[in-house]
């Protein structure tokens, strides 16, 4: 029995939907989830302009651009990662490492904001944007575990030897995933820490 492997660019020309149909599914409902979350902090911001004002100089804008910076990282690593177990290249399982220790880093310094904000007095009870505040990123900080368990996962899958059959439709949808893991902090980064 003969294999074919299939080049990027010949699985793009076949419409080549990359990871499993099914996670699309799972996807496109965390982004509908996610889009009420925005359109609430938009409805907030118009409703209360003040408290949104007087709040937002709490946060931390430098923490928040750091953990932009530490997933757009991690994604890179990702991608490369997916790019390089295609190849069979036996540098890709540490890609996914690097992801998972960006995810880490991200967690860490979370949790360092999420400490600061507490002990200077602003807990989720303290306003409906503190609400929003901890309720939100969150829920985006347990997308990231569940992300995490995935590039472990993903670190096994990427060895050369690795011969499953799914082996690279379930490389594509962690990855699918983590992208999704980061931009969605992107916009409520943008959402909570920089629109004015």
């Amino acid at each position: 029995m003969t294999t074919t492997v299939r080049s990027a660019p010949a699985r793009a020309r076949q419409g080549h939907i990359p990871g499993e149909p099914g996670l699309w599914i799972m996807l496109l409902g965390d982004m509908v989830v996610f889009a009420v979350f925005f359109g609430t902090i938009l409805v907030l911001r118009g409703r209360h302009p003040e408290m949104v004002v007087a709040s937002q100089p709490a946060l931390h804008q430098g923490l928040g651009a750091t953990n932009t910076l530490v997933l757009l990282t991690s994604s890179l690593f990702v991608a490369n990662g997916v790019r390089l177990a295609r190849q069979r290249d036996a540098r890709a399982p540490r890609l996914f490492l690097g992801a998972l220790a960006c995810a880490v880093i991200f967690a860490g310094i979370k949790a360092i904001e999420y400490t600061d904000l507490g002990t200077n007095g602003h807990a989720p009870g303290t306003n409906d944007f503190f609400t929003y505040y901890f309720v939100f990123t969150g829920i985006h900080l347990g997308h990231v575990v569940l992300g995490s368990v995935g590039l472990i996962v993903a670190s096994r899958l990427a060895r050369p030897a690795h011969a499953g059959r799914h082996r690279d439709s379930w490389l594509e949808g962690i990855a699918c995933f983590w992208h999704l893991v980061d931009l969605l902090w992107i916009v409520l980064f943008a959402l909570l820490y920089l629109v004015h």
